[in-house]
């Protein structure tokens, strides 16, 4: 799964619009067009791949890739959309922290994030993976949300965000129907 890949199925699950999406990013500080957020979102056709072979866990290819740096914007946006702005004692603004250092962290900050902007406990997000099937303990959870480095820090894997992600989906947009 890549950065496309997330910030589509986060997208779909909070049921945000092109012009919201845009001003996510804008409030992440990155500036970016309405038709960049249509080009992140926009999968491109590889002839290549033999239809047969692809699935869920297929990785896709879009017309413009959203990179580490672009989509920890996204996540900081989302939680000052969702939260609003959070200000130091002075009345400034507090500057937005980036954690992603490596690829491997991505899924672990976006489940940190997530968590922060949709305000969810840990248990919500254990009843989040629990209706996809997905069992884990709170230990194990708690692991996967610690700060790199940490001696307990566990690496969130794919299968974990995207479960989280279907999860997601499953409260927010079902609710509506």
């Amino acid at each position: 799964m890549n950065n496309n890949d997330r910030l589509v199925r986060l997208r779909y699950a909070l049921d945000l619009k092109d012009r919201e999406t845009v001003e996510v990013f804008s409030l992440g500080e990155q500036e970016l067009t309405k038709d960049d957020v249509q080009q992140m979102l926009t999968k491109v056709n590889n002839k290549d791949i033999d239809q047969d072979d692809e699935d869920d866990f297929t990785e896709n290819t879009y017309a413009k890739a959203c990179d580490n740096r672009t989509f920890e914007s996204f996540l900081n946006g989302l939680i000052v959309y969702k939260r609003g702005q959070q200000v130091t004692a002075k009345g400034e603004p507090v500057k937005q922290t980036r954690l992603i250092k490596h690829d491997k962290d991505i899924n672990n900050v976006l489940l940190k994030k997530v968590k922060i902007a949709l305000t969810l406990t840990s248990d919500d997000i254990l009843d989040i993976l629990d209706e996809t099937g997905v069992h884990i303990s709170n230990s194990e959870l708690s692991a996967v949300l610690r700060k790199e480095g940490h001696r307990n820090y566990k690496e969130c894997g794919d299968r974990y965000a995207r479960n989280f992600l279907k999860g997601l989906t499953m409260r927010y947009r079902d609710d509506e129907e």
